[in-house]
C-alpha cells in the first residue's frame, strides 16, 4: 500500500516529489544585439551581449515566458539563440563556411510564432541536419523584420536544401525563402537573390 501512496503522490505532484528537469541534448545561448545607437568607428558585433545559456526545457520556457519575445523587442535589434560556443558572427569559425536562410515578416504576431516554432524545432532537435545548423537570429526592423537560420557549410547544397525545406514546414511559410552565403554577404549586401531558394 505504502508503494501505491508513493506512486500516487509521485504522479500527482505530491509534496516532497521534485521531478529532475528535462535535459536538452545540447546547450544552448541566447544573445542580444541593438544596433540603434552605435558608438562612431565601432566595428560590428561590439554591442553583442550573451545572455544565458540554457540546457533544459524548464530553463528555456521560464526565459521565453518572461522576456524573449520578438514583438516585445524595440526596433534595430537582433536577438540571437546560437549553440553553445558559437558567436553569432561571420568570423566564428562555425559560421565562417556558412550561410543563412531569410524570412521577412510584416506582423509581429507572425513573427513571434515563427520565432517560437524555430525555437522548439532546434532545441528539440527537429532537424535531421541539426549538427550542420549554428542557430538562428530574429531582426526586428521598424519597416520589415527578418529571422535568418544560419548554418555551416554553405556549399553542401543538398544538406541546405533539406533544411530550407524543413524549416518552411516548420514555420508554416508558404512563400519563397533565400539561402545566401555569409560570403556573399561580406562581398555585395546588394545579394538579395540568394544561391538557393525554396
Amino acid at each position: 500500500m505504502a508503494e501505491v501512496s508513493e506512486t500516487m503522490a509521485a504522479s500527482s505532484g505530491g509534496e516532497g516529489v521534485v521531478e529532475a528537469p528535462h535535459r536538452l541534448e545540447r546547450k544552448w545561448t541566447f544573445w542580444f544585439d541593438n544596433q540603434s545607437k552605435p558608438k562612431q568607428g565601432a566595428a560590428w558585433g561590439t554591442a553583442l551581449r550573451k545572455v544565458y545559456t540554457f540546457d533544459t526545457v524548464e530553463e528555456f520556457w521560464c526565459l521565453y515566458d518572461q522576456i524573449f519575445r520578438p514583438s516585445k523587442l524595440p526596433a534595430s535589434t537582433d536577438f540571437h539563440c546560437f549553440k553553445s560556443g558559437i558567436e553569432p558572427k561571420w568570423e566564428d569559425p562555425e559560421c565562417a563556411n556558412g550561410g543563412k536562410w531569410s524570412v521577412s515578416c510584416n506582423r509581429k504576431a507572425t513573427l513571434d510564432t515563427m520565432w517560437l516554432e524555430t525555437l522548439m524545432a532546434l532545441i528539440g532537435e527537429q532537424f535531421e541536419e541539426s549538427e550542420e545548423i549554428c542557430g538562428i537570429v530574429v531582426s526586428v526592423r521598424q519597416r520589415q523584420d527578418k529571422l535568418a537560420l544560419w548554418t555551416k557549410a554553405a556549399s553542401n547544397e543538398a544538406v541546405q536544401m533539406s533544411i530550407g525545406r524543413k524549416w518552411k514546414e516548420i514555420i508554416d511559410f508558404d512563400e519563397k525563402i533565400v539561402y545566401n552565403f555569409h560570403d556573399d554577404s561580406r562581398r555585395d549586401k546588394s545579394n538579395r537573390g540568394g544561391r538557393y531558394s525554396v
